[in-house]
């Protein structure tokens, strides 16, 4: 599992910064070392990028996918926490035809006491990523910068180097964000929802108080009528609890939510996967979680495009975390 040069902060702790990166000296420097600079921003820097697909699911309430009205909104009247990650990463420069790419990940917990959220665990990496021949043509570079090699089975190829480094960057963050619940689940008890998926990790997929919250639908869990149906979800309501075809070590179940009404906009807005661990994937369970799920929509997460999908708890996670993003300018 790849591992990002990070600094971990705990509530009250002390946070050593991060040394800037200011990019444009950097590619002067490369420039006269023999590199080409570059200036591109790669497509789906933002964020993990997912392969659409099809995974069929078993249903393990109803024996047809049905609709079920979860009930009005209720308070979260239990401690509860938000644990989210970002990435970005932009071209550096190039090495002949390989890239060299600066990737940033963070990762932070947020938890709410007396209606307001505070940051309680921190976690935040800088990486250097490219073809170890190109990483060496790069000569010394700046303290704090990790260097990830990328793939070497195949000849160099800017637009396969920039997917591979896309794909590196996503173990980094996962590796970052598991080290953050591990750390939160040492100091508390309470609900932690994560934005994602549990089946990351066996504890997570196990564990009675997390949570995730998928606001993707790259991988849906029903094909025909069955995805028909799923898709057109009426708002507070959730579909029949399932488990999602995933790896054996890691197994929960899940439901689709409709957070907001979705008529005369589109299918997936306001739609969000819920997962759990098995055995909160009763009925009851699932309508008692929806129900609270619903009521931490507000405040809005706009001016988010995903507003319709992010709770609130999420949006200020990434939010604190964009505000610190400052070690590449």
């Amino acid at each position: 599992m790849l591992r990002a040069q990070c600094v971990l902060t705990y509530v009250n702790g002390y946070i050593e910064p991060m040394s800037p990166i200011n990019m444009a000296h950097l590619r002067a420097v490369l420039t006269g070392r023999g590199l080409t600079p570059a200036s591109g921003v790669p497509e789906a820097s933002g964020g993990r990028t997912e392969e659409a697909c099809i995974r069929p699911a078993q249903l393990v309430e109803d024996r047809a996918l049905e609709w079920h009205p979860v009930g009005p909104a209720e308070a979260w009247r239990e401690p509860l926490a938000f644990l989210d990650g970002i990435q970005r990463f932009e071209i550096l420069a190039y090495a002949g035809a390989a890239p060299l790419v600066v990737g940033e990940v963070a990762g932070a917990v947020r938890e709410r006491r007396e209606r307001r959220l505070h940051t309680v665990l921190e976690q935040r990496g800088l990486l250097l990523l490219g073809r170890p021949e190109a990483i060496a043509a790069a000569g010394p570079l700046p303290d704090g910068l990790q260097t990830v090699a990328l793939p070497v089975d195949e000849p160099a190829h800017p637009v396969r180097d920039l997917s591979n480094a896309g794909r590196a960057l996503d173990r980094a963050r996962g590796a970052l964000e598991l080290a953050l619940g591990t750390a939160y689940r040492q100091r508390s008890d309470g609900w932690l929802i994560v934005d994602g998926t549990l089946t990351e990790s066996p504890a997570w997929a196990a564990d009675p108080r997390m949570l995730a919250i998928a606001k993707s639908h790259a991988t849906l869990p029903f094909e025909g009528a069955d995805l028909e149906r799923y898709l057109r979800l009426p708002h507070a309501h959730r579909s029949s609890i399932y488990a999602p075809q995933t790896r054996s070590l890691t197994p929960v179940n899940a439901w689709a939510l409709r957070l907001w009404p979705w008529e005369g906009k589109d299918v997936f807005h306001g739609l969000v996967r819920v997962e759990v661990a098995p055995e909160n994937g009763t009925a009851i369970m699932a309508d008692a979680l929806s129900r609270r799920l619903l009521a931490e929509r507000a405040p809005l997460s706009t001016p988010d495009h995903r507003w319709d999908r992010l709770l609130y708890g999420i949006h200020s996670v990434e939010t604190y975390l964009r505000a610190g993003a400052r070690a590449v300018r």
